[in-house]
C-alpha cells in the first residue's frame, strides 16, 4: 500500500497528535484513541517512527496545497494534474487525498499551524523540509506560472522552515532551475570560491541528497522523484562549472 492509503485511518498519523493528526481524524470520520496510539507507535520503535514521519510529511503537502489554493482563490486542473503525477497518487487513492485537501481548505485555520508541526517534526532535517517545500513549488509552476499570492504564500512557509530569502532562490532554482539558472545559484555558494570548495560543496550535496539518506529522514518513497529531479539540476550545475573554470 501506498503512503497515501496508510493516511487515513492509520494510527501512526493520530499519534503526532497536534493540527495534522486532528485534521486527519475529521477527514476520516472518526478518531482513534491517541493514548492507544501513541503506545503502538513506541512498541513498533524505530521503524514506527519514520513511518509517522512519512505520513505526517505526506498530510502536511496535501494540507498545504491546499492552503496555497485558498490563497490563490483557485485550484486550476493542471495543479491536480501535476499532484497526481508528480506523487504518484493512484486513482483509487484521489478520494482519500481529496477529502483531506477539502477539509484543509474549509477550515478557518492557517497555514502556520501545520507548517510549524512539520518544522518541530524534521527540526533537524532541513533537506527534508527542502524537499517539501520545493513540492510546493512544483505544483504553484503547473499552470506555467507562479503567481504572486502563492509567491507571497510559499516565502511564509519558507519563513517557518526557516529558510531566508537566499536559501529561498537557491530552493527554487534547485528544483525548478532552466539551463540558464546561476549554477552557483543551485549550489549555494559565491562565483568566486575555489574549485576544491565546489568540488566539497558538490560531494556534501550529493550526500545530503541521497535518496536513501532522505527516506531513512522521514520522506515518503511517492517524493523520490521530486528528490532526483533536484539532484539532477545539481549534476548539471556541478558539469556546467567543470566546463566554464577548466576544472580536473
Amino acid at each position: 500500500m501506498s503512503i497515501w492509503g496508510k493516511i487515513i485511518g492509520g494510527t501512526a498519523g493520530f499519534a503526532l497528535g497536534g493540527p495534522i493528526g486532528a485534521l486527519v481524524g475529521v477527514a476520516a470520520g472518526h478518531f482513534v484513541d491517541r493514548a492507544t496510539a501513541r503506545a503502538s507507535l513506541r512498541s513498533g520503535g524505530a521503524t514506527a517512527a519514520i513511518e509517522t514521519k512519512r505520513q505526517a510529511f505526506a498530510v502536511a503537502l496535501i494540507v498545504l496545497c491546499a492552503k496555497m489554493a485558498k490563497a490563490d482563490g483557485k485550484v486550476t486542473r493542471d495543479e491536480i494534474n501535476a499532484f497526481k503525477r508528480i506523487f504518484r497518487v493512484p486513482e483509487h487513492e484521489m478520494e482519500q487525498v481529496g477529502k483531506i485537501f477539502n477539509e484543509a481548505r474549509a477550515e478557518s485555520t492557517g497555514f502556520e499551524p501545520y507548517a510549524e508541526q512539520i518544522m518541530e517534526i524534521f527540526p533537524q532535517n532541513q533537506q527534508v523540509r527542502e524537499e517539501l517545500l520545493a513540492a510546493l513549488f512544483h505544483i504553484a509552476q503547473a499552470d506555467g506560472v507562479i503567481h504572486e499570492a502563492e509567491t507571497i504564500y510559499l516565502k511564509s512557509v519558507a519563513r517557518i522552515f526557516e529558510f531566508d530569502d537566499h536559501d529561498f532562490a537557491r530552493i527554487f532554482s534547485s528544483h525548478i532551475g532552466s539551463d540558464d539558472a546561476d549554477p552557483y545559484e543551485i549550489l549555494g555558494i559565491r562565483s568566486d570560491v575555489s574549485d576544491d570548495e565546489i568540488k566539497r560543496v558538490y560531494r556534501d550535496l550529493m550526500r545530503e541528497n541521497h535518496p536513501d539518506r532522505l527516506m531513512a529522514e522521514g520522506l515518503p518513497q511517492e517524493m523520490i522523484d521530486v528528490a532526483n529531479e533536484k539532484v539532477a539540476h545539481i549534476n548539471n550545475a556541478y558539469d556546467r562549472l567543470v566546463k566554464l573554470r577548466g576544472m580536473k
